[in-house]
């Protein structure tokens, strides 16, 4: 079965079984109101149930180990988290950037095989000295643009403030990460959430009433200092609780979709996910 991440014995399992069962329950005792079982046939009529039961439990314990999906509503917003590829979801895509919108894929400013990598090698619709052109010029509000770091020696030296978003046609490429002088992806736990708020604050600006689909965040690539132990599970439910508390809402039939990558699905309880934002 793979990962086990939800105890046999869960209460929400148990929770999940008892209101699965419950109409069977009643259709039952509705029928023996009706229908009497022979007293010689008792004992098996029982554990032919008990048969039953235990069988719907464990049908609800596996689905709850090999969830992939789940949706849940946010004060308004619908929210799907799922497994899949974020190039392939509707709407607009959030591919994250370090904070000087780098876009050279040498493995050491950016990897390969990282999102923004991807997207640069295989989905842009353009040169890449369009899009730095592009960026270069767009008119950022006064507060985005840090400073210019003419230290730095390889890479772009202006620096822009976490959450930025520059619009490159279905896709927002949003300024996430902060860069050292090695050029390693580095956050504290508070720039991090102030990148979340920041960035619900811009899509609400942005998205026209689109989908929007998200990456969890931090995911592999950023060290977030003081966090050695924080996983993608973790990382999620930050996403999920400052978008509560921030004012973006999507407005029906537009959605928020946190896409996760197959390869991290393991590391997140998805029924977790689930119970805890429908208050459970």
């Amino acid at each position: 079965m793979g990962v086990v991440k939800v105890g046999f014995f869960d209460r929400r399992v148990f929770k999940i079984f008892l209101q699965g069962t419950s109409a069977l329950s009643v259709a039952l005792s509705t029928l023996l109101l009706f229908v009497s079982i022979p007293e010689e046939c008792k004992l098996h009529a029982l554990a032919a149930f008990a048969i039953v039961l235990t069988f719907i439990y464990v049908v609800v314990w596996i689905w709850a180990n090999k969830l992939r999906r789940v949706e849940i509503g946010i004060d308004g917003s619908s929210v799907t988290i799922k497994v899949g590829d974020i190039f392939k979801q509707p709407g607009f895509k959030a591919i994250a950037f370090n904070e000087y919108f780098d876009t050279q894929v040498d493995n050491s400013l950016i990897s390969e095989e990282s999102l923004n990598g991807i997207y640069l090698k295989f989905h842009l619709t353009t040169d890449v000295s369009d899009l730095d052109r592009r960026i270069d010029i767009f008119p950022f509000e006064t507060d985005e643009i840090v400073d210019e770091n003419h230290n730095r020696r390889h890479g772009k030296k202006r620096r822009h403030r976490l959450g930025t978003i520059f619009v490159n046609g279905e896709f927002l490429l949003v300024a996430m990460s902060k860069f050292d002088d090695s050029n390693r992806a580095i956050l504290t736990m508070p720039e991090y959430l102030e990148f979340l708020v920041r960035f619900w604050d811009r899509v609400n600006k942005v998205y026209a009433q689109k989908s929007v689909a998200v990456p969890v965040f931090g995911s592999g690539i950023t060290r977030i200092k003081g966090h050695k132990s924080i996983g993608d599970e973790d990382l999620l439910k930050i996403m999920l609780w400052t978008f509560r508390i921030s004012e973006m809402r999507f407005k029906y039939p537009a959605k928020l979709t946190i896409v996760i990558h197959d390869a991290k699905i393991d590391q997140i309880n998805l029924l977790d996910m689930k119970l805890l934002n429908n208050g459970v």
